[in-house]
């Protein structure tokens, strides 16, 4: 079924990324050296963390709407496996940010899942336009 691992694997990692925002508020508000981590507001790891929490769930939620879109439609869109893929790929670009700030992984992982990310929307959106309705046969 194309489109019910995007919505299954799309909670998951909302969750996990909301649990994460969690972990954001507890080094900004209650842990050792919190001033350090506020005066680091849109700098290093701090502002890489937001990035990653922020862009997680909205890749997530993303993936939910493409995976229902993909359910909802799968009779009448082309190439669907493809952008299902594509979609979930996407989900190395948060993904990657995390592994970046704490691995001090490349930045390969942002930039392929970023385009991953990017291609299956437009790719959904052109499919979309390009659908015939029922009653335009």
């Amino acid at each position: 079924m194309k489109g019910k691992n995007n919505i299954a694997i799309g909670f998951l990692v909302m969750g996990l990324f909301m649990a994460y925002g969690f972990l954001l508020i507890y080094l900004r508000d209650f842990a050792p050296g919190k001033e350090e981590w506020i005066n680091s507001y849109s700098t290093g790891k701090h502002f890489e963390t937001r990035l990653a929490h922020v862009h997680g769930n909205l890749f997530a939620f993303l993936n939910i709407l493409i995976g229902y879109l993909l359910l909802h439609f799968k009779n009448q869109l082309k190439n669907t496996t493809v952008i299902s893929w594509l979609g979930l790929i996407g989900l190395l670009m948060p993904t990657g940010i995390l592994l970046e700030v704490y691995l001090g992984a490349s930045p390969v992982f942002v930039l392929i899942g970023a385009i991953s990310m990017t291609v299956s929307v437009i790719w959904l959106g052109i499919s979309f336009y390009k659908m015939k309705l029922e009653n335009e046969k």
